[in-house]
């Protein structure tokens, strides 16, 4: 089993990359400006040395011949120079010590020491020259000694090449210095060019698993809960992020399926209601007719068949003397009225015994023992040749029924199993008990019923008999009596051709302390008592 990835491990690992590319672009960019910020001061203090060298430079140039008139003045202005380049040089020393110091000085400032010392000497050899000239009493050997005075020259040569090397050197310090920093910010922008390019591969690449990860489980989250939104709780959410979503995908889907299950119970219990309504809306529309009516009826019926009878004495002897083919003709026709009168006749007296309103009376019953005794007379019926009907009770049930009503139930059911069966059909009713109620169910192997016929079979005057008779209303009433007992009546069927099932449900709790006949009475009203098994009618 993979291991789960949690949504904090995923934001984790998103920020973390973000976050390091930013770093890294931060840091290459910090680098870049921390050379050049160097370079700046770096240059900014050796330009203050340039500055200072080069003053002290200038200072040399008194030395040159032919500047002063006057010999005096030139020796006094040469020396004035000199003292001053001395001191300038001291200056210069403090900001190359100050520049060592901060740690700008590209080569440490070694160099610059070492001409700095040696620019030094030659300037304390040129002050010792110009005293040693200035000794001299007459002007003219004054003059003389001063431009042409080899020790003088010497010093000023070598102090003024060294004042040059050290310009060079604060120079050279600038452009190693600007070279370096070049070189630094290069690097830079290679960093941050790659970090750049990085951290757009990094937002594309989060983008994709992003998408992957939250925005397409949440919308399909999303459209899972529109579909319950909209009664469909056929379509579950399937997710394979393995984390938090998933398993809220996972739970979702249960919490649908419980939900259809409710919605589809629901449903199905108002239709129920529904077609209970309309049933007993008929009833009731049914009751009022067969009250109004059925007197009305039985009367003209009775006339009917009181003058066939009468009619078929009154022509038996010229039906005895007729030729055989109007006699045939003459008996079928007498037949078929009387037959039917009787028809009409047993319709309206269901109409009439439907319409009686009031609560029968009830009595602690023995549920098997009807059944066997509607098995007895249903065995000598014509439609039972060649058929098979087992009847298996589970025990001793007692239930508080009208043993009259509940008997014709059972009847209606028996025979309409029959008729629903060919030869060799077999018909098996189980009695037993469940959640506080008896359960009689009668399967039959017949001619099965389509889903209309289901939706149908207990409304009144609907019939789809395979034998082309009956009134549509024997299941009406069957349903009406089971209601009344408080009960239900139920039919399932796998298809045309497939048997049907007929389940009736009595309830037990009614049963009170009444003891059946022939029984022990037992403080508990359903008892259930061994039953020696199957029995054929």
């Amino acid at each position: 089993m993979a291991r789960p990835r949690r949504l904090r491990h995923k934001l984790m690992l998103g920020l973390a990359l973000v976050v390091g590319s930013v770093g890294l672009l931060l840091g290459g960019t910090l680098y870049g400006l921390t050379a050049y910020l160097r370079t700046v001061r770096v240059t900014e203090r050796k330009l203050c040395e340039l500055e200072n060298i080069s003053v002290v430079l200038v200072h040399l140039t008194g030395l040159q011949p032919a500047q002063f008139s006057d010999p005096a003045t030139e020796h006094r202005e040469l020396s004035g120079q000199v003292e001053r380049a001395t001191i300038l040089s001291g200056v210069y020393r403090t900001e190359l010590k100050l520049t060592q110091s901060l740690g700008l000085d590209p080569e440490g400032g070694e160099d610059e020491t070492t001409l700095l010392d040696r620019f030094d000497a030659a300037l304390g050899k040129l002050t010792a020259a110009l005293k040693r000239v200035s000794g001299t009493r007459a002007g003219d050997e004054v003059l003389k000694s001063v431009r042409e005075d080899p020790d003088v020259r010497e010093a000023y040569d070598e102090a003024n090449l060294l004042g040059q090397n050290i310009r060079h050197a604060i120079v050279g310090d600038i452009g190693r210095s600007i070279r370096e920093s070049n070189s630094t910010i290069r690097r830079s922008l290679w960093v941050v060019g790659f970090s750049t390019l990085q951290m757009l591969i990094i937002v594309a690449a989060l983008m994709v698993y992003f998408r992957e990860w939250f925005y397409t489980p949440i919308r399909e989250l999303q459209a899972g809960v529109q579909r319950v939104h909209a009664q469909d709780f056929t379509h579950p959410i399937v997710l394979t992020t393995r984390d938090e979503l998933q398993e809220l995908a996972t739970e979702f889907n249960a919490m649908t399926a419980r939900l259809g299950a409710v919605h589809r119970d629901l449903v199905q219990q108002v239709n129920d209601r529904s077609r209970q309504l309309v049933r007993s809306e008929r009833m009731v529309s049914v009751g009022f007719l067969a009250a109004g009516v059925a007197h009305e009826i039985n009367n003209p019926l009775a006339s009917i068949l009181f003058c066939s009878e009468a009619l078929e004495r009154r022509l038996a002897d010229a039906v005895a003397h007729a030729p055989p083919a109007d006699a045939e003709v003459l008996t079928r026709y007498l037949k078929m009225i009387q037959q039917e009168a009787l028809r009409c006749k047993e319709i309206t007296q269901k109409l009439l015994d439907f319409s009686r309103t009031g609560e029968r009376k009830r009595e602690a019953t023995d549920i098997a023992g009807l059944v066997r005794g509607v098995l007895e007379v249903a065995r000598h019926l014509p439609n039972c040749r060649g058929k098979a009907i087992t009847f298996d009770p589970q025990g001793y049930v007692v239930a508080p029924v009208n043993a009259q009503d509940l008997k014709s139930v059972i009847l209606n059911l028996v025979v309409n199993a029959l008729d629903s069966m060919d030869e060799t059909g077999a018909l098996a009713i189980h009695l037993g008990t469940a959640d506080g109620a008896a359960v009689l169910s009668f399967a039959d192997t017949g001619c099965g019923m389509t889903e209309e016929t289901l939706q149908n079979i207990f409304e009144p005057f609907y019939t789809r008999s395979r034998t082309g008779k009956g009134t549509g209303l024997g299941l009406f009433i069957s349903h009406q009596i089971v209601d009344q007992h408080g009960g239900q009546i139920q039919a399932t069927s796998a298809g045309p051709g497939k048997g049907s099932t007929f389940t009736v449900r009595i309830p037990l709790a009614d049963a009170g302390d009444v003891t059946a006949p022939g029984v022990p009475g037992e403080s508990d009203p359903a008892a259930i008592l061994p039953f020696p098994g199957k029995r054929a009618a």
